[in-house]
């Protein structure tokens, strides 16, 4: 079997950042994939499951009621490897345009105060497993040293 094109990344130079990940076409509509990369792999702790949950339940809530990318979001969710997350979107799209997207969805999450939404045993097959404190933690971080800083290395995939 061929590789799939997201373990042809160099993670060994992979900084923070969002990259085009891949560009699709499904019967004719065009879905961009995102790798929100929030920790630089193999070289920075992964992120926990209670925060990467707690941002799984903000950005997806984010994206699915913006009023511009509403009914452009097919998917936002987790990488298995608990580096980063996965941003698909309806379109076709460079990292630079959704740049201003991904800043206002993280300084959403850094903001949040209150009930996570969909934390509760009737929405959520594992609700108990949360934390918001450390998932503003690391929405605040990811903004400040990598999204408002963002230079082409954040930006592209490494050669």
């Amino acid at each position: 079997m061929e590789k799939i094109a997201s373990f042809t990344v160099d993670h060994l130079h992979l900084n923070r950042g969002v990259y085009v990940s891949r560009i699709d076409n499904f019967g004719g509509q065009i879905i961009t994939s995102f790798d929100l990369r929030m920790t630089r792999p193999n070289f920075e702790p992964v992120m926990n499951t209670a925060e990467i949950h707690t941002i799984e339940h903000l950005g997806a809530t984010f994206l699915r009621n913006h009023h511009d990318f509403a009914n452009k979001t097919v998917y936002f969710g987790p990488m298995g490897c608990r580096t980063g997350f996965y941003m698909l979107l309806s379109g076709e799209y460079s990292s630079r345009q959704i740049l201003p997207l991904v800043i206002e969805m993280f300084a959403y999450i850094r903001d949040f105060e209150g009930e996570v939404p969909g934390a509760a045993a009737k929405d959520c097959g594992n609700y108990l497993d949360m934390n918001l404190p450390m998932a503003k933690f690391l929405a605040n971080r990811y903004l400040n040293e990598t999204l408002l800083v963002a230079t082409e290395e954040n930006l592209v995939y490494p050669k």
